[in-house]
């Protein structure tokens, strides 16, 4: 493993949520997992490619950090296609 990859995975705590996004055009899904790579959300939860989705997609990462006793998320995206460029700005304003 090189360092860079090590830096990484360091920054995943027992604290951490990850949460992946599969997006697209309209709609999007987002799984959520703890530090062992146990899922949170039991199943992708959808939300819209609109402003409320977006508040949606936050207020439900934000609930499921409080349920589970977690300090700080990690988002990763898909990106695939040309539908994921306004996101990272998206989540990165409402975080």
């Amino acid at each position: 493993m090189n360092s860079t990859q090590n830096k990484k995975i360091e920054q995943v705590k027992e604290t951490t949520m990850i949460v992946g996004i599969d997006v697209g055009s309209e709609k999007h899904y987002f799984r959520a997992f703890n530090w062992r790579g146990i899922e949170l959300t039991k199943k992708p939860v959808p939300f819209s490619n609109f402003m409320e989705g977006f508040n949606s997609f936050y207020n439900t990462v934000v609930e499921l950090m409080q349920k589970n006793k977690l300090e700080e998320a990690m988002v990763g995206i898909e990106p695939t296609g040309h539908y994921w460029f306004v996101r990272p700005y998206m989540v990165v304003l409402n975080c």
